[in-house]
Order: C-alpha cells, then sequence, then structure tokens
C-alpha cells in the first residue's frame, strides 16, 4: 500500500484540531497545521508578513492565514508514514490539494459550532471566538463557506468523535491508491 495524505478542513468549531488529537491518539500521523504549518503571509505571493505589519482584526489575521507550503510538502513527500492528515484552516489549501489523496470537510451544525467555540474559550479566553467580532466572522464564515474546500467528503462531525474519525478511517481503508 503507498503513502496517502488527507486534509481535514472545517469551520471553526467544527473539530479539526480534536480529531486531530484522536487520530494521533490511534498512532496515525495528524499534523496540526493552525499549530505547526501556519504563518501569516500574502494571499496571492505566499511571502511571510512581519509582525508588525500585522492589522489586527479578525477578518484580516484569518485571510492572511496560510501554512507554510515547504513544510507541507515535506509531510506529503514523506513516505515513511502510511496516512498523513493535514488538520485546520489553510487559506492555501488549493496549492497543496492536488497532492492530496482526499479532503475531509467536518461539517457542523451552528449551535454545535458555537456550543464548541463556547467550550475552548472557557478554557482558554483568548482563543479564537472569544472577542465579539471574532464570532462575527464566524457566523459569517459558517454561512458563506467561503474558506472552506468546495469538493470533498462530507463528514457529519455533529456526532460522537469516535463516529467521526471512524467514518474518516472506513474512507480511507475503502479507498483506492492514487
Amino acid at each position: 500500500m503507498g503513502k496517502k495524505n488527507y486534509l481535514i478542513e472545517g469551520v471553526s468549531g467544527a473539530g479539526k484540531t480534536t480529531v486531530a488529537t484522536e487520530l494521533n491518539r490511534l498512532g496515525y500521523q495528524a499534523i496540526h497545521g493552525d499549530r505547526e504549518l501556519r504563518y501569516r503571509g500574502d494571499p496571492i505571493t505566499g511571502d511571510p508578513i512581519a509582525p508588525e505589519d500585522y492589522e489586527h482584526n479578525p477578518v484580516w489575521m484569518s485571510e492572511h492565514q496560510l501554512w507554510d507550503l515547504e513544510k507541507v510538502n515535506s509531510f506529503i513527500n514523506n513516505r515513511s508514514e502510511e496516512v498523513t492528515f493535514l488538520c485546520g484552516g489553510s487559506r492555501n489549501y488549493s496549492s497543496f490539494q492536488d497532492s492530496l489523496d482526499g479532503i475531509f470537510i467536518l461539517e457542523v451544525d451552528k449551535d454545535t459550532m458555537n456550543r464548541r467555540i463556547d467550550e475552548r474559550v472557557a478554557v482558554d479566553p483568548t482563543d479564537f471566538g472569544s472577542k465579539p467580532e471574532e464570532r462575527e466572522l464566524i457566523s459569517q464564515l459558517f454561512d458563506s463557506k467561503q474558506d472552506i474546500p468546495k469538493d470533498g467528503i462530507k463528514i457529519d462531525a455533529n456526532r460522537p468523535l469516535k463516529k467521526v474519525v471512524e467514518d474518516i478511517l472506513r474512507y480511507i481503508q475503502d479507498s483506492p491508491n492514487k
């Protein structure tokens, strides 16, 4: 069997981080993209932007959240792992989506999304979604789905974590190699 690479995407609060943590616990290579790959950069050129040049508002921060393509490609090209999951929100996913075996889109309803954001903000009051302007952006992005890949395998992430992960693993086991 050959190496497989998948992106796990979804709106804020869909469970990308939680799914990545569970996949890691089960022994899979799951990269927390929003922690390990993220940087702020020009969405067209990919050039990094220095922190002193950031516009500190949620829309700007979201639009400039990119993943380091060199790091992404090193995970994709590394054949030592049977499966790699890249989990999180990448505004430049289109730059590497052709190298993937698939994209999973975690879908939740708005109430679930808001409950999960409330829960994570209760644990870390600085987490994204703690400010009213961040919540407004999250709601707009939920409604528009503008930052979510259009094509992908939709996973009902309203369900318990175990079921969500089982669906993802069932799909990759049943899918043929590229």
